[in-house]
């Protein structure tokens, strides 16, 4: 008996000891569909001030790749894609911004890395733009080729994946250079044409970017030919909220998979009586996967109608900076864009 009564009281005092686990109601991650829901408006955080990407016109109007993708997932869970409240992150802030809770989802030229995904408790939901790094300078300098670029003071911004990749590559081909780090965007490329530093890098599509918002001015820089990354880039979304993510995903695979199928935000009624099976399921009219993504079985065609295919995205927004879609082709046209079946 006394044994029996040791034996349970050391089994007593050792669970006391663990530490106390939560309860199943207590590990429930935040609904963010049902957030959003209830505010009735998306929150997204997007770059300041990038062409093509995430930038306000004349009056106000956010526009951008990176920008029709927030409005996407509005469309698919709010049935309106205007419904999304736009907050300018900065490289510094982005992540922090969506791990608080202050934007429900981040769409900011933002790179998918291993280190990002593993240690920050985020998610990458796909790839919007397959983008790499490059340099750029003034024409008048005479460089045509990074490894001429032995010496040279470098514009970057701190915190990106842009500083990291900078300095690997210089190191690897023992290159001297001396970084000029600047956190705001607009601050860094006022640096760079002031001449404060002799080449600038970012994403070559922020490059391209930055040289078509020059005008009359944008033949005074050459992008050089080195693309010295991989730099995949896309909606990020907290971990846990697995329905979320989920939505995120496939507003993104709806636009590329209406594009393979030629369905258009202007022809899409043209397609309400299609007898094709595949098309029956992206127009909701049956098979029900709107519903087991807690959205409308419509939500697809709603993403079209109101934002358009992947295509229509980027002819809207890429096409003017006078960058070639490329790798960002359909699979079908020889890019890496692919969606999975929706059935």
């Amino acid at each position: 008996m006394r044994l029996a009564t040791l034996a349970a009281g050391l089994l007593a005092a050792a669970a006391a000891a663990l530490p106390a686990i939560p309860s199943a109601q207590a590990q429930q991650p935040a609904d963010t569909v049902a957030a959003i829901r209830a505010r009735g408006v998306l929150t997204c955080g997007v770059a300041p001030s990038t062409a093509g990407f995430s930038i306000p016109d004349s009056r106000g109007e956010w526009r951008g790749i990176d920008v029709d993708s927030c409005r996407a997932v509005a469309a698919a869970v709010l049935g309106d894609a205007t419904k999304v409240r736009f907050i300018p992150a900065s490289t510094q802030q982005r992540f922090t911004m969506l791990q608080s809770g202050e934007v429900d989802l981040l769409v900011r030229s933002t790179t998918w890395t291993l280190g990002r995904e593993a240690a920050l408790g985020l998610a990458f939901a796909g790839v919007n733009f397959y983008d790499g790094q490059g340099f750029m300078v003034k024409r008048a300098s005479g460089v045509t080729s990074a490894r001429a670029l032995d010496g040279a003071t470098v514009c970057v911004q701190p915190g990106t994946t842009t500083e990291l990749n900078m300095a690997d590559y210089f190191r690897a081909n023992r290159i001297r250079f001396t970084p000029v780090i600047i956190d705001n965007i607009e601050e860094l490329r006022a640096a760079f044409i002031a001449g404060r530093c002799d080449v600038y890098t970012n994403d070559a599509s922020s490059l391209a970017s930055f040289r078509a918002s020059q005008g009359a001015n944008a033949e005074q820089y050459l992008l050089l030919p080195e693309i010295i990354s991989k730099e995949p880039l896309g909606p990020v979304v907290r971990k846990g909220d697995w329905k979320f993510f989920d939505v995120v995903r496939w507003s993104h695979f709806a636009m590329l998979t209406a594009e393979e199928m030629g369905i258009k935000s202007t022809n899409l009624a043209s397609f309400n009586d299609s007898a094709n099976p595949d098309i029956q399921r992206f127009m909701g009219r049956s098979g029900d996967l709107g519903k087991q993504l807690g959205l409308n079985n419509d939500f697809a065609v709603q993403v079209v109608r109101q934002v358009g295919n992947f295509g229509e995205v980027w002819e809207r927004n890429i096409t003017p900076l006078g960058i070639q879609r490329g790798i960002n082709n359909l699979w079908t046209q020889g890019g890496l864009q692919y969606a999975p079946p929706m059935r």
